[in-house]
């Protein structure tokens, strides 16, 4: 980087380990920073700090919370006779704005890519099969992303978890092919949680 210094150069090389960041973008955000009032880098250096010490995985469905259990596995309204699994944590949170789903959650933390080296055990597919049992689940909806690997994944946890009495079903395709649930509008999540099917 042109006429940088050694410290905005180390914040380069952080940032672009992001996700979605590459190399460009975090020089544009680090010289945003180094134009930012101090207040505001220090506020969000502080949102980083306390994100990091208080919000954790729920250890018994593994979505984002800052009290374990999470404030849904702690809901005792809710379904405990299904369970809707998904890839990340934030599909939870897609599907919790749909207003349609009352049962409890399931994230895998990824989804099968044998070219990225992740493979069913790196899943937390032995964990969901615990929790069937241990709930006395009697539908698991497997709802992860329309895309080859999302397929590949639905496929294989149906087939690591299949139970007498328990039926499986994944979500309607309402949600097109290729894209993530997390840019997926409320409507169409609505819909497809409402259309899910069995699977077979």
């Amino acid at each position: 980087m042109l006429g940088s210094s050694e410290r905005i150069e180390r914040l380069v090389q952080e940032l672009a380990k992001m996700p979605t960041i590459g190399r460009r973008t975090a020089q544009r955000i680090a010289l945003y920073l180094l134009k930012a009032p101090r207040e505001e880098v220090t506020a969000l250096v502080d949102a980083i700090v306390q994100m990091k010490e208080r919000v954790r995985y729920c250890s018994q469905c593994g979505a984002i919370t800052e009290d374990d259990p999470c404030m849904i596995c702690s809901d005792r309204r809710r379904d405990r006779s299904m369970i809707c699994v998904v890839e990340e944590p934030g599909n939870v949170l897609a599907i919790e704005k749909t207003g349609e789903y009352r049962g409890l959650y399931h994230v895998l933390h990824g989804r099968l890519s044998p070219l990225d080296g992740i493979g069913p055990d790196d899943l937390t597919i032995e964990e969901l099969s615990v929790r069937i049992k241990s709930l006395g689940a009697r539908e698991i909806i497997i709802a992860t992303n329309p895309n080859v690997e999302g397929e590949a994944t639905c496929s294989y946890v149906a087939g690591a978890i299949r139970q007498p009495g328990v039926k499986i079903t994944t979500i309607a395709r309402g949600v097109p092919m290729g894209s993530d649930l997390d840019l997926a509008d409320e409507v169409t999540l609505a819909r497809a949680i409402q259309g899910r099917g069995e699977v077979r």
